[in-house]
């Protein structure tokens, strides 16, 4: 062996790992395809300060200080009317199905006592389930309030511009009074970890046995890909039901988030959940080569689940390609369950609009598990 040190060993080293790199898709579509991801997702599609948030309007007077006090919230950017119910009691409804994240009632005699200088209250709902989704708005109100009529307290009504708002602004932390981060944070953590545990280890658990050679037994044996798949998944299932009782646990007693709703409802669907879940794992499995593929894998999928579900940033504040794609995963439906349970205390009605979404992805990703399984078997 030559002691000198020598460029053309040390190139053709090179050369040869650059080969062996680009042999290897999966890694290279890795390091080529996260950054951009990454790029594309923290470049435009996250948003800290949403605009054009859902708003129901419940407007029981139609008098001029009314419509230039709407038109005002509208011109901010942060309040987009989408609904204006017949009742506050309808209105209240869509708050806690998330159809909406403010609601806006205007009482029948507020330009009335307007004008005569009585300050009438405006009540401002929230649906604050995830305060920096509402927390600007809420300051953009405030600010507002003081000048919100300039053209109609004008002329005999000039002596009612005052420095302080000529209404009071009422505004109702609904779900989470005090605005308390944790509230938003713990609850979804329980599906960021399901995701990142569930997918891993399901990925593994296939390409471990092609690695150690014990996969030709399995696939001698007659046991059928469904039943494989459903074997393979169900032991994890167990595992997640640990975790989960494991982080409710902590949230209760070192978080204190409270726990509103149902727990045999929240039970039901994070099985539906891991399942989900399981079969993305599954499907990775027969897609690697090896464990360091499917960990690769797992990775690719797991950074855009926790970057477009809204775990992160504020869903609604992302445009409207980033939020399509974040309501084809699985997480992004999750959160919206879990809150709602524990925060909310929603039911099975307001959360079947999220459940089927979980189904779909279920079966499709189960059905390519099943499909790319058998391919291994012939």
């Amino acid at each position: 062996m030559s002691a000198r040190f020598s460029w053309a060993r040390t190139l053709a080293i090179f050369l040869k790992e650059f080969q062996q790199m680009l042999r290897d898709r999966p890694t290279f579509g890795m390091a080529v395809g996260v950054p951009i991801i990454q790029l594309v997702l923290f470049g435009y599609a996250i948003n800290t300060d949403p605009k054009g948030l859902p708003t129901a309007l419940v407007a029981m007077d139609s008098g001029p200080a009314a419509r230039e006090l709407v038109a005002t919230l509208q011109n901010t950017g942060y309040f987009r009317i989408v609904a204006q119910p017949a009742s506050e009691a309808e209105g209240e409804g869509l708050l806690e199905q998330g159809e909406v994240q403010f609601l806006i009632a205007i009482p029948p005699d507020f330009s009335r006592r307007l004008v005569r200088g009585e300050k009438p209250a405006l009540l401002v709902s929230v649906d604050a389930t995830d305060p920096s989704a509402s927390g600007t708005a809420l300051a953009a109100l405030a600010a507002v309030a003081p000048r919100a009529m300039p053209h109609t307290l004008t002329g005999p009504l000039a002596a009612l511009q005052p420095r302080e708002p000529p209404f009071e602004l009422r505004v109702h932390r609904r779900y989470n009074p005090e605005g308390l981060s944790r509230y938003n944070i713990v609850p979804g953590l329980i599906g960021t970890i399901l995701t990142m545990t569930m997918v891993m280890l399901t990925g593994l658990a296939m390409t471990r046995e092609r690695e150690r050679g014990t996969m030709e037994n399995l696939l001698a044996t007659p046991v059928r890909p469904v039943e494989v798949m459903i074997g393979k998944i169900l032991p994890y299932v167990v595992i997640g039901y640990v975790q989960l009782g494991v982080i409710l646990g902590a949230a209760a007693l070192l978080f204190q988030v409270p726990m509103v709703g149902s727990m045999t409802l929240l039970m039901l669907m994070i099985g539906v959940f891991m399942l989900a879940n399981l079969a993305v794992g599954f499907t990775f499995s027969t897609l690697a080569k090896n464990q360091l593929q499917a960990l690769q894998m797992t990775f690719f999928f797991f950074l855009p689940s926790m970057l477009l579900s809204g775990f992160m940033f504020p869903f609604r504040g992302m445009p409207d390609w980033a939020q399509a794609i974040g309501e084809a995963l699985p997480l992004t439906h999750f959160l919206r369950i879990v809150r709602g349970i524990l925060l909310k205390g929603n039911g099975a009605a307001e959360l079947l609009p999220e459940l089927w979404p979980m189904l779909a992805f279920l079966a499709v990703a189960g059905a390519v598990a099943l499909k790319r399984y058998r391919q291994t078997l012939d």
